[in-house]
């Protein structure tokens, strides 16, 4: 019982460690994000920009990197489980130099092709600065990749968090600084913009670009830390090595490349569809609202309008969803390893209990944040962004907020799936959910506008959940049950929307301020839920038992007679 809680809590202490880094990282971005958006001359039009370039670069970075992490972990965590860690070390050690070269080449695409995709694929040439801005950041984000996947296969996953925090933290401080010295480069502001060839006319697309540099540089400085991280290791990483009783056969470089790719593949593959489901958008929304808008304003109004509307969808409602996934993702992360590591030892039971209780979790996180956006939406974007205000974010937000569910328990599914071993459904799923969001979106943007963008990224993740799910549940038995899954939750849920629609309402005949007024709100809000979910018991024994400090904190509420 001992040995099995003590594996419960290293899971849990991982899972902890990712979400302290996601909650950090997307603080800070979302930070940068309203900083830059309520800037002069950038705004939702700067958005439409830095995000058109930004889902490009992600497309090009799936497919070179993204399924890197969770394959090496995968493939490490396997063979230390079995004792192999030599060859855990091998997998790595080739696993670099290959993927060195794809980044390279990633990079190359990117930064030679970066003219024929923005004028020819996004319909917008502005886009080219963002793209090149972007393209070094490939290969670094890829070697990247490589060592933190090696660490999370050792549930070390402190050398992925710190180095995401300490990329974050450069990329956020340096995007603003670059976009406020571009803005004061502006013609009637300083004459050095002439240098630069800043005027009123590109500045917008100059600081998109700017704000793309910075990434590069913070994806670097992010390698530097993880190299130093390793290096400081080596000698530990050795010490297991050179302790190894058992003499196995060596795999050939050839075999283990095979290997490696087999497996990333089609985990990237998961990643590559999810960022060619994001460029559903890149390529479409813009194009089909030129067709929606017009009659109504001329041509360069129109580029102008549809620029910013997309704007909207890329630069504000898809952070603030994004926020909830943060959180969630420390599950999909973690599971791929200790699923992976159970199920090569043979322990089904435990391969269960997490993937059972990772679900449950990301049930309690998804349902408050998507009814909490729903509820608050308009009031949450006047308080973010005051000086970029748009009254079309309103409902867009609402509609998309309910993505967040689908999205968040997707996650979790495919981390379970792919730490199963499978690791090409994934993908499958939401390729379909992809081609059902592509229909919506070339059929009805042009007669109902930029709404129906958010009308089809819920369907698409609908029909992703779903179908996964039941694969799931057809791989392995699920310790999941409708009362603690599913009704417990939404009652909670009720109880916070309510309360957050109250408060809302009410709090204004007392208090003048609007931003206290939403700022309590969701203070309110908050409370209404965790007092919830403690007095419905969503929570037994058995789950205190998984997290850290889980004890204490079950004996404090069970002497208050709360559980």
């Amino acid at each position: 019982m001992e040995k099995e809680i003590n594996k419960k809590q290293t899971f849990m202490a991982g899972v902890i460690t990712i979400v302290i880094a996601q909650v950090v990282i997307k603080l800070l971005g979302l930070l940068y994000r309203l900083v830059i958006t309520n800037i002069p001359y950038f705004g939702d039009e700067g958005n439409g920009l830095y995000g058109a370039g930004f889902q490009i670069y992600t497309l090009l970075l799936a497919i070179a990197t993204t399924g890197i992490p969770g394959a090496i972990a995968k493939l490490v965590s396997e063979k230390r489980a079995l004792g192999k860690a030599r060859e855990a070390h091998r997998i790595f050690r080739v696993a670099f130099a290959l993927f060195a070269v794809i980044g390279l080449l990633g990079t190359m695409i990117l930064f030679f092709g970066a003219r024929y995709i923005a004028t020819t694929l996004i319909g917008n040439p502005d886009v080219e600065g963002v793209l090149v801005a972007l393209s070094p950041s490939i290969f670094f984000v890829a070697i990247s990749a490589v060592i933190r996947g090696y660490f999370n296969g050792m549930y070390n996953m402190k050398a992925g968090s710190n180095s995401q925090m300490i990329e974050q933290f450069f990329k956020s401080f340096l995007t603003i600084a670059i976009v406020l010295v571009l803005f004061l480069m502006v013609p009637q502001v300083g004459r050095i913009a002439n240098v630069f060839h800043v005027t009123e006319e590109n500045v917008t697309a100059v600081m998109a670009a700017g704000a793309n540099l910075a990434s590069t540089i913070a994806a670097a400085i992010g390698f530097v830390y993880l190299y130093f991280f390793y290096v400081r290791r080596k000698k530990e990483i050795w010490k297991d090595i050179k302790a190894e009783n058992k003499i196995f056969e060596k795999q050939s470089i050839k075999k283990l490349v095979k290997t490696i790719l087999y497996l990333s593949i089609p985990m990237s593959l998961a990643s590559v569809v999810s960022a060619i489901n994001r460029n559903v958008d890149t390529f479409t929304v813009i194009r089909c609202l030129k067709v929606a808008l017009q009659g109504t304003m001329s041509a360069d109004l129109i580029e102008a309008e549809a620029t910013r509307l997309y704007g909207i969808l890329s630069g504000k409602v898809d952070m603030l969803i994004g926020l909830p996934l943060s959180l969630n993702i420390a599950f999909a992360t973690a599971l791929v390893p200790a699923v992976s590591e159970a199920m090569a030892l043979g322990d089904e039971r435990t391969a269960n209990r997490r993937i059972s209780f990772s679900l449950r979790t990301s049930m309690l996180i998804c349902l408050p944040c998507a009814i909490g956006l729903c509820v608050l939406a308009d009031p949450i974007l006047k308080l973010l962004f005051p000086g970029a205000y748009a009254p079309e974010a309103t409902i867009l937000l609402q509609i998309s907020s309910f993505t967040i569910i689908f999205t968040v328990l997707n996650q979790t599914i495919n981390g379970s799936l792919q730490g199963l071993g499978k690791v090409f459904v994934p993908a499958g799923t939401l390729a379909l959910g992809a081609s059902i969001k592509l229909i919506i979106n070339l059929s009805l943007i042009p007669q109902i506008g930029i709404n129906a963008a958010a009308i089809g990224s819920v369907a698409c993740h609908l029909i992703a959940t779903i179908i996964g799910f039941i694969i799931l549940r057809k791989s392995i038995k699920l310790d999941l049950n409708g009362i603690n899954f599913v009704l417990k939750p939404v009652m909670a849920t009720a109880l916070m929307g309510a309360s957050a629609y109250l408060a809302q309402t009410y709090l204004p005949l007392i208090i003048g301020s609007t931003r206290l007024v939403t700022i309590l709100a969701i203070v309110v809000a908050v409370a209404v839920y965790l007092l919830s979910l403690v007095l419905l018991k969503v929570f037994d024994r058995d789950d205190f038992h998984m997290l850290p400090y889980g004890d204490k904190i079950y004996h404090f509420l069970q002497k208050r007679k709360l559980v």
